[in-house]
């Protein structure tokens, strides 16, 4: 459903937020290691979040990756997927077809459109903040 990118920025960002909530920041290293990602595709990934306002990158000496506190619940997981994915999960075929409408359907449109739909109203309303602290209490994981 996702792409690699997406999921590990995902990962990623319910990361940062959960160090963040323990007022730490996380290098490059750490993250990629905790995510269980190669550490050069997560540097390309931190950036496009960075560039994108959900993770601020701190450089220099004690700097690193972080979320503000008070903006975790404002994040919602499809403003992380619409960032590194676009908005193709939102409007995109089941079968990746370029030219599938209402009009035009391909043979999988009225069952797919349910599902997509379903998940866009998960990811418009799931935020970092209730993620993080999942991991945070032990409740979930990011890695087996």
């Amino acid at each position: 459903m996702f792409s690699k990118t997406c999921e590990y920025g995902i990962r990623a960002t319910i990361f940062i937020a959960s160090q963040s909530y323990q007022n730490n920041r996380v290098g490059l290293k750490d993250i990629a290691q905790k995510i269980d990602s190669p550490e050069a595709f997560t540097a390309k990934i931190l950036q496009i979040l960075s560039k994108n306002n959900i993770i601020n990158s701190i450089k220099g000496v004690g700097g690193g990756f972080e979320i503000p506190k008070e903006t975790m619940s404002e994040i919602k997981l499809s403003h992380i997927v619409t960032a590194l994915d676009g908005d193709s999960v939102f409007t995109g075929c089941g079968l990746g077809l370029s030219q599938c409408s209402e009009e035009h359907p391909c043979p999988v449109h009225e069952k797919f459109k349910s599902i997509r739909n379903e998940l866009a109203f998960m990811l418009e309303n799931t935020n970092l903040e209730e993620l993080a602290l999942g991991i945070k209490t032990g409740d979930t994981f990011l890695r087996y």
